[in-house]
């Protein structure tokens, strides 16, 4: 035999003894969260991934939607609607991992008087994380104070301590993008809660204080799911967010309604024919996002009116889910009864 077969050959065995050891030898197993147990004994590498929420805009409910326009058209204000004089968004949150939203001029942006101060209470709790500020019981307590009894003098302060700049930094941020230009802007806070001229009016429509229904409503959900800073600072912001001190628009909307395990977060503003109002609300199961802007005298008062009649919707599509459960639990227990055979004797 020549030389050259024979290195053929013994080239051909050394290739397959190297992947017959390739194919026997142990190897490293990969497992993602939720971490699995080592299976074989192999050495297992965990890849922990971040639990992503779902982006409220596109989960739009057109049965909800449906309904939010002919409530609307019950209150006539879809006058209001056209003029773009009013803005609503409601997001079901009962499953926050399947939201549901309807709005009408979700993003136009209003003036929102006090309610972006909840942008200033999350750039403070960025600014606690980061540990650039303590939180203290006078912290916890002039925040309190700018939330739940809307103080100026209090929201002037906690402005001063963050930083302007830095709250509105925070809200363009990729992690957050609450002012966002692709969606005409959204939480801006660019001025004192006190006389004096503004430090930054927002890029696109020079407000001072300004909003979108949906961008505020996003606020919420990102607060619920545990997103804004980290789950345990979103905690203590829904914490200061409760027990609203202020009785009017949705609080004064949904107190007729006697809920008596009704837990309400909430932020308003009011400022001359400028009203808005913001909330998570909970009640008998239900979970949801309401927020609404106007720019009308009688906005307050639309507002009070507007509440009751998104919490019936929320109430409604939860019934109808109720019924379509029990009738299919009833289905299901017919279908496991034992059917009688020909051969049994009925008694009568």
């Amino acid at each position: 035999m020549s030389n050259k077969p024979r290195m053929a050959i013994k080239l051909w065995f050394r290739l397959m003894t190297g992947l017959l050891f390739f194919m026997l030898a142990p190897h490293k197993s990969i497992s993602v969260e939720h971490s699995q147990q080592p299976i074989n004994n192999h050495k297992s590498t965990t890849i922990k991934l971040k639990k992503t929420h779902p982006a409220i805009r596109d989960h739009a409910n057109p049965k909800m939607q449906k309904m939010l326009e002919q409530h609307i058209a019950s209150l006539h204000l879809s006058g209001a609607i056209r003029d773009k004089r009013l803005a609503v968004a409601l997001v079901d949150v009962t499953n926050p991992a399947s939201p549901s939203m309807a709005q009408v001029n979700g993003d136009e942006m209003m003036y929102a008087a006090s309610m972006p101060k909840i942008a200033i209470l999350l750039a403070a709790f960025e600014r606690i994380a980061a540990g650039k500020l303590p939180l203290d019981n006078d912290l916890r307590k002039t925040m309190t104070s700018m939330i739940r009894h809307s103080s100026n003098k209090a929201a002037t302060e906690m402005i001063r301590k963050v930083g302007g700049n830095y709250i509105n930094e925070g809200l363009e941020s990729p992690k957050y993008k609450l002012y966002d230009p692709n969606h005409n802007g959204g939480l801006w806070v660019g001025k004192e809660y006190a006389s004096g001229a503004a430090f930054h009016r927002d890029p696109l429509h020079h407000l001072s204080h300004g909003a979108t229904a949906i961008q505020t409503a996003r606020y919420y959900y990102l607060l619920e799911t545990g997103q804004l800073v980290s789950p345990k600072y979103s905690h203590e912001m829904k914490n200061i967010l409760s027990k609203p001190g202020i009785s009017h628009k949705f609080v004064k909307g949904l107190e007729a309604s006697h809920y008596s395990d009704l837990q309400m977060y909430r932020k308003s503003g009011t400022w001359r024919t400028y009203h808005a109002d913001s909330a998570l609300i909970e009640h008998g199961g239900r979970r949801y996002i309401a927020v609404a802007l106007a720019r009308d005298p009688k906005g307050g008062q639309w507002m009070k009116k507007l509440i009751h009649e998104m919490d019936a919707i929320i109430v409604s599509l939860h019934a109808h889910d109720a019924d379509v459960a029990s009738t299919d639990a009833l289905g299901s227990l017919a279908s496991a009864e034992p059917q009688p055979s020909s051969s049994s004797k009925h008694l009568m």
